[in-house]
């Protein structure tokens, strides 16, 4: 198979921002009133977590302190809470919504490290299930994300 018909990514393909010197994705998301738009689920006082446009897997949430910080060392404790109180409730979230059977969480420190914006730190929730890894990734690099951001959004933030 070489192709992958996915016409809903289109909207963001052709709208993508190249990444600028001085634009933090994150500072950006974070002054921005639009949270749908942004697909901002939730903001805490010193943090807040947000949806993964390129995700690993269904669910992959972000968690970003407000403040633009590089690295962990330079957090306060009033943003570590925060962060931590969203990592608990981004995962009971999840696990309330689309029900994975774990998660991989961690912190990417460092371009090297795997960190695609390594001037904000941040940290990952990405659900996962059994028999989630499939052929796609091995033989032809593609993950097959079964639901759309929109849809993700809208479960995860409808009133309780």
């Amino acid at each position: 198979m070489k192709q992958i018909w996915a016409p809903w990514r289109l909207g963001y393909v052709q709208t993508a921002k190249k990444e600028k010197k001085g634009h933090c994705l994150f500072c950006e998301k974070y002054r921005s009133s639009k949270d749908k738009k942004n697909y901002v689920v939730k903001r805490g006082k010193h943090a807040f977590a947000i949806l993964n446009i390129f995700p690993y897997n269904n669910g992959h949430i972000l968690i970003a302190p407000n403040r633009h910080i590089a690295d962990i060392e330079n957090l306060n404790k009033n943003e570590i809470i925060d962060m931590m109180s969203l990592l608990i409730d981004m995962k009971l979230l999840l696990k309330k919504h689309i029900k994975p059977n774990g998660f991989n969480i961690g912190i990417n420190c460092g371009t090297v490290a795997g960190a695609g914006i390594p001037g904000h730190i941040h940290i990952h929730i990405v659900p996962r299930w059994e028999g989630d890894t499939n052929f796609m990734p091995i033989f032809s690099q593609t993950r097959v994300i079964p639901q759309s951001l929109d849809a993700l959004y809208s479960l995860l933030t409808k009133k309780r």
